[in-house]
């Protein structure tokens, strides 16, 4: 019985994602790159990334 148990979880071991696990994948992927953006291209992200690019460039050696 064990062995039969065995044989059976054996050939159901998943190997990789199927179609509609791509395309959910691909989905969540493109959701957080549009979410990434709107936040990166915020004004108040936009103002902190160039006062820091600022400051870096205005450092003397």
């Amino acid at each position: 019985m064990f062995r039969r148990f065995r044989a059976a979880v054996r050939g159901c071991r998943d190997r990789g994602m199927t179609t509609a696990e791509y395309a959910v994948g691909t989905l969540a992927a493109c959701a957080l790159a549009a979410v990434l953006y709107k936040v990166v291209t915020s004004g108040a992200v936009q103002s902190a990334l160039r006062s820091v690019i600022e400051r870096a460039l205005d450092v003397q050696f």
